[in-house]
């Protein structure tokens, strides 16, 4: 057979006549077609057009087809870069970055990152020589079409090096699916994503159930809180015809921020023909409770309306099992759902990611609506390169943001922040009105409190609440109060499962008047629903102070005077230096602003002088200079940028606490499962995460074990050794090697 009428293929079949093999024409026609159609809501289909149909280029060599009948390997993804870069010179090294790591991740231009060659070795290496029949079967358009990007000053490197990563996404992305497809089929199966109710149909089950709330709320406990939800909520929906872009949600603790966000989102998508809605959680350990809150309004439409996506468990090492009928795990990978519901650390880090398991998913957050509650809780050390990528994503990307706080940090241009975010409407009516309407506890700082003072105040209250800055403190606190049916500890020591079953308690008792003393870190103040006449907080931030005072006469059916937020030092417990920083801010308010601590006002002047403070060290990693630096010649180094940025630098080890009967079968099954990411979500409960230094300490203790290391290497650890483990106070921390490690962490 001469070699111009060789047939090439992709990927291999079956049939050793190879009748079933899939070629390698169709799939670069595949994937350049899903590759375009990705990049639809950013005008850059064109681009990645062309990526789809250089990708697997290299695939047109003898070499390779002898890969498919079990030959060495060989380097398909470095020809198609190549060619780009030989078309179109500088700009084709846009789509260098691309094709050539399609599988390994984008490289670092120049500089060599670990376990990556840089693209400028890839685009000097020799390779196998190609079949010209390539040049027949795949037509490549002569000219290139960049899509009309609207410049942000001093940005332009960050803006090339983001498109980079958003067609990056498209053609990883594209080929997975083209190659899910194909050997889907070849076992007779077929492709299970997509196909969700449309967001009219979601808007729809919302309504319904604003309305049940509305008149339940009405029946059973008419009042000023509840008539001012109903009104943040129409108004909100009624901003919802203004044209997409960057949005604040403004509203007191305990206003209904959660559902009128949703409800916001829900219009305005509709209005604007945008795709999905995206809700982002600045911590682990409540994003539980709010994929709760949707899934109860949503489940009529089914379970995978809305998909919780995190990182305590790493989905690349999922692999080896069957999981193509698992529809959540198969939208987990590209957030293919109409609500997805993540953390602050899987949405930022992915927007500056390098591999293709992080950056697959990025093409399917442009064109959605993008809520970031808590939005004060943005990370200081790269608080420029994030409000970048926000920025970035409503110039560019046809998303619109949704800044959702009860204390708006003071990042507006018109807050005189240094390029501060511009043309931001807020959603709620006038938020100083607003709090004034709220307004329904007492705060003051009542100085330095011992433990025995905290202690006998504890004792003297029959509800209160004492949140304080650390694990270790909160178990001191319990150990001197004593044990007692009426006192609670909580701490993110506990799995979520055991939170949530010592708050469902402590909301039983509160509700029927009986003593509550709770001792709790800061995570109860993460949106946890509970009603005390008394909070007492070690000193913080202002913003975790206002949060603290959002548990405090939450329904508003005390006297403002009886419901008291008292701030305290504690000479026992000095704070961690970042949060001493904050306190000292909040200092610093108190000064000018003692009678009202939590107007807006103040609350405007705490973020100032926070981020006055901390201006040289608002991006500690240099990024936007990076990208600044490698503009003109295009050698950002992308896996030098995401190791980076990193929101949480100390790594944690989640560890399954075998708390309950279910947790024991979801244990069992991962032993032969062929859903593991299925079980791995439903272990999400039962985790709690520990420092390295302490995982290392418990391993070597032989108080974990691994489970099934053969089929998921590193990946899921589970406690043995029960002792190690309260109902008071979840994992035990005595031994003093833990104890220090626990000081590396604040909740």
């Amino acid at each position: 057979m001469g070699q111009q009428s060789r047939i090439y293929y992709a990927h291999s079949g079956n049939n050793p006549d190879k009748s079933d093999w899939q070629l390698l024409s169709d799939h670069l026609q595949n994937v350049s077609s899903i590759a375009a159609k990705n990049a639809r809501y950013f005008d850059a289909e064109i681009l990645a057009k062309i990526a789809g149909l250089l990708h697997d280029i290299g695939k047109y060599t003898e070499g390779f087809q002898n890969r498919l009948e079990g030959g060495k390997r060989v380097d398909h993804a470095t020809a198609g870069a190549q060619i780009a870069v030989t078309k179109w010179g500088r700009f084709g090294k846009l789509l260098a970055y691309i094709i050539a790591g399609h599988h390994a991740g984008l490289a670092n231009g120049i500089d060599s990152g670990e376990n990556r060659s840089t693209l400028g070795d890839r685009l000097n290496k020799t390779i196998l020589e190609l079949d010209k029949i390539w040049e027949e079967e795949v037509e490549i358009p002569n000219e290139l079409s960049f899509p009309p990007i609207k410049s942000a000053e001093n940005l332009g490197g960050f803006q090339f090096a983001f498109l980079i990563r958003m067609l990056f996404s498209c053609l990883v992305d594209a080929d997975f699916i083209d190659t899910e497809k194909f050997y889907l089929e070849l076992d007779g199966k077929q492709q299970k994503r997509g196909d969700h109710p449309s967001l009219q149909k979601l808007q729809q089950v919302l309504n319904s159930h604003l309305e049940d709330l509305g008149n339940k709320a009405v029946s059973s406990s008419p009042g000023i809180v509840n008539n001012l939800r109903q009104e943040v909520l129409d108004y909100s929906r009624k901003q919802a015809l203004l044209s997409p872009g960057l949005f604040s949600l403004t509203v007191p603790t305990g206003g209904g921020k959660t559902l009128t966000s949703m409800a916001f989102a829900l219009d305005h998508a509709i209005e604007y023909q945008l795709r999905r809605v995206i809700y982002v959680i600045p911590f682990t350990s409540i994003i539980e409770q709010n994929a709760k809150v949707f899934r109860d309004v949503f489940k009529e439409l089914g379970d995978d309306i809305v998909l919780e996506h995190h990182s305590a468990f790493d989905d690349e090492n999922f692999k080896g099992r069957d999981e193509t009928k698992d529809k959540l795990r198969l939208a987990m990978e590209n957030w293919d759902a109409p609500v997805v519901v993540t953390t602050a650390v899987q949405f930022f880090e992915s927007l500056f990611a390098d591999r293709t398991s992080k950056c697959r998913k990025l093409h399917n957050i442009t064109g959605s609506v993008i809520i970031l509650d808590e939005a004060q809780m943005l990370p200081l050390k790269l608080l420029r390169p994030t409000m970048a990528a926000i920025d970035e994503l409503a110039r560019n990307y046809q998303c619109t943001i949704v800044l959702c706080t009860a204390t708006q940090p003071a990042l507006l241009h018109s807050d005189e922040f240094f390029g501060g975010f511009k043309n931001v409407r807020e959603i709620a009516p006038d938020p100083t009105e607003l709090y004034t309407a709220l307004d329904r506890v007492t705060v003051r700082h009542i100085g330095s409190q011992t433990d025995d003072q905290l202690a006998e105040r504890i004792k003297r209250k029959d509800q209160i609440l004492v949140i304080v800055n650390n694990r270790r403190h909160a178990h001191a606190l319990c150990e001197l109060i004593g044990a007692d049916k009426s006192h609670y500890h909580l701490t993110t020591l506990m799995c979520a499962a055991h939170r949530r079953k010592v708050l469902f308690d402590i909301r039983e008792q509160l509700k029927a008047g009986n003593p509550c003393k709770v001792i709790s870190t800061s995570l109860i103040e993460a949106g946890v629903d509970v009603d005390f006449p008394m909070v007492m907080r070690a000193e913080t931030g202002l913003d975790s102070v206002a949060q603290a005072a959002g548990r405090c006469n939450r329904e508003g059916s005390k006297l403002k005077e009886d419901s008291e937020v008292l701030i305290f030092t504690s000479p026992e417990w000095k704070a961690p230096p970042e949060l001493d920083q904050y306190a000292a801010s909040m200092r610093h308010v108190m000064r000018n602003h003692e009678d009202d601590l939590l107007a807006p006002k103040a609350i405007k002047a705490y973020f100032k002088d926070v981020y006055w403070r901390k201006d040289g060290e608002l991006d500690a990693k240099k990024l936007l200079k990076t990208h600044r630096d490698h503009h003109a010649k295009l050698t950002f180094p992308f896996q030098t940028i995401a190791s980076e940025y990193r929101i949480i630098e100390s790594y944690m080890h989640p560890i399954i606490i075998p708390y309950d009967k279910k947790a024991e079968v979801l244990i069992a099954k991962l032993r032969y499962s062929e859903f593991v990411g299925s079980i791995a979500r439903e272990l999400q409960p039962y985790l709690v995460q520990v420092p390295e230094q302490a995982f290392f300490a418990l391993k070597s203790a032989g108080a974990i074990e691994i489970v099934q290391p053969d089929q998921f290497g590193d990946q899921f650890w589970k406690l043995i050794n029960r002792d190690l483990y309260s109902e008071e106070a979840g994992v035990n921390w005595d031994d003093p090697y833990f104890i220090n490690s626990d000081k590396l962490v604040i909740t």
